[in-house]
């Protein structure tokens, strides 16, 4: 299992500002165009909002029973007569927490997201530093939130990347909710309304996440699809219509399941490399990947495939088992694919005192370079 976060683009084009392609387990980056480039969110902001809610109910602090109520700003600013998209929850009643995850995820409801954000922290301001508190967790590095619904602010902005660690968060840490993402409708205050992901009707294995559109942003979407038990994560936005939103969309997943092949370079607790060790009772460390130390390349190129391990070292005695050193640095043409974390595959205890002198004497006379 890899756990960087690589950047590699590949032969393929498409018409959105913003685009990445990453396969969710090793997160190789697939495929990616201004990836870093700060974009108005527009709805998909609202995954940061649910991720919030889904942290807050796997650590007891809400339960999907519990009740809020929707407030004259949460449905003067969110319903129906705000022109945006909207659950049609009614002013003065009270929803219950599951209900209004399926407004926000489903519906696409501002008034949902409000009526959550002044339910969890009094105002949509305290929510919204609450949703730059988890982003700062996932250190997202591009990334401000202002509210809850993802409204035209000069303020808010993401990138393609940072919605990428947001989906791929959501989807292997809260299973149990994620569900929800791929249902096709619902139905509150007897309106039903479609879930807008173009995805879920391909039939290509989709199963979320997010679409969004404001005049600044263009249309935009954060999709997942599972096919033969490999699952992508596509971010894009800057596009002019729903149309070429749904087929840019497809176009990026189909090319992703065709244009590459899984390779694993090294098998589980299989030794990657020797690290250096000063003031131990060995001269080295083994170092293993956490699992099996897998990538995606385009098909055909895994022999120009090229490994390069980087620690800062010698690595100082005592190291305990499964104690992070340093990291692989894959590469392809040159160009750095990912970087998968390596740990220690075994205990070093402290040296003797003639070891220890002898290191010290090594270190001043070689640098350890």
């Amino acid at each position: 299992m890899l756990a960087a976060f690589p950047a590699a683009a590949q032969r393929f084009e498409t018409k959105a500002r913003h685009a990445l392609l990453m396969d969710a387990e090793t997160q190789t980056a697939l495929f990616q165009k201004a990836a870093d480039e700060r974009t108005p969110p527009a709805s998909m902001a609202k995954l940061m909002t649910v991720l919030v809610v889904f942290e807050a109910l796997k650590s007891g602090q809400l339960s999907l029973d519990d009740e809020f109520v929707v407030s004259e700003n949460a449905w003067r600013n969110g319903g129906a007569n705000s022109g945006g998209s909207t659950m049609f929850a009614k002013v003065g009643s009270s929803v219950k927490l599951s209900d209004l995850l399926r407004g926000i995820i489903v519906q696409s409801g501002n008034d949902a997201c409000i009526t959550v954000a002044e339910g969890m922290a009094g105002t949509e301001s305290a929510f919204a530093a609450m949703m730059n508190a988890e982003g700062r967790k996932l250190k997202l590095e591009n990334s401000h939130f202002t509210n809850a619904t993802g409204l035209p602010d000069p303020d808010e902005y993401v990138t393609a990347r940072d919605l990428a660690v947001i989906a791929r968060h959501i989807i292997y840490d809260f299973p149990e909710y994620y569900p929800i993402f791929s249902e096709k409708d619902f139905t509150w205050n007897k309106i039903r309304q479609r879930n807008r992901n173009p995805l879920l009707a391909m039939n290509i294995g989709a199963d979320g996440l997010k679409t969004g559109y404001t005049d600044a942003s263009g249309y935009g979407l954060v999709g997942s699809a599972v096919q033969d038990g490999q699952r992508l994560i596509t971010v894009m936005n800057g596009m002019s219509s729903e149309k070429e939103r749904a087929e840019e969309a497809r176009k990026l997943m189909d090319w992703g399941f065709r244009a590459f092949e899984k390779v694993t370079l090294f098998g589980k607790d299989e030794v990657v490399a020797e690290a250096s060790v000063f003031g131990g009772d060995r001269a080295t460390v083994p170092l293993v990947g956490k699992g099996e130390v897998d990538m995606f390349v385009p098909r055909g190129s895994r022999d120009l495939i090229k490994g390069r391990v980087v620690y800062q070292g010698p690595v100082a005695a005592p190291i305990d088992a499964g104690q992070p050193i340093g990291s692989l640095q894959i590469s392809l043409n040159d160009q750095v694919l990912q970087q998968t974390p390596l740990y220690a595959a075994a205990d070093v205890g402290v040296g003797t005192l003639p070891q220890r002198a002898v290191d010290g004497l090594q270190e001043l006379l070689l640098g350890w370079w």
